[in-house]
């Protein structure tokens, strides 16, 4: 009768020994965090040159970062960092001169004809935003 009762309590050991890696089932919720200003392609698409601060603002968001000692420049920086994964950022500098905006450079872009056909770079720069067209 020891020997049955054995048997079954064998072959259950045998079976959890052989898994891989058991935590890796136990392992703990971790949160996604989310910080900074989310900044998408359709809200720099809405700049325009000559722009007022309030006007980005309105557009964009208050700036995470705005530096005393660079008063005519806005940063909006994002990070994601998910729970399991690699963390994702992303930044946007906005210039002004004489309180009008005057360029933008960063990895959001806003996206136009120009820059859906052409291949993707890695890396900041800085996008000249084109001036409208007088109305006569």
């Amino acid at each position: 009768m020891p020997a049955r009762a054995l048997l079954p309590c064998l072959l259950l050991m045998t079976a959890c020994s052989s898994t891989a890696d058991v935590s890796s089932y136990f392992s703990p919720y971790r949160i996604d965090v989310r910080q900074g200003n989310f900044v998408t392609q359709d809200m720099v698409a809405k700049l325009k040159p000559g722009m007022t601060r309030e006007q980005v603002r309105f557009a964009l968001g208050t700036p995470l970062v705005t530096d005393i000692f660079h008063a005519d420049r806005w940063d909006y920086v994002y990070r994601f960092q998910p729970g399991h994964g690699e963390p994702q950022v992303r930044r946007l500098v906005v210039f002004f001169v004489d309180g009008k905006l005057a360029r933008v450079g960063g990895d959001v872009t806003a996206e136009t004809e120009a820059t859906a056909a052409a291949p993707t770079e890695s890396g900041p720069r800085v996008i000249e935003i084109p001036a409208e067209p007088k109305k006569d």
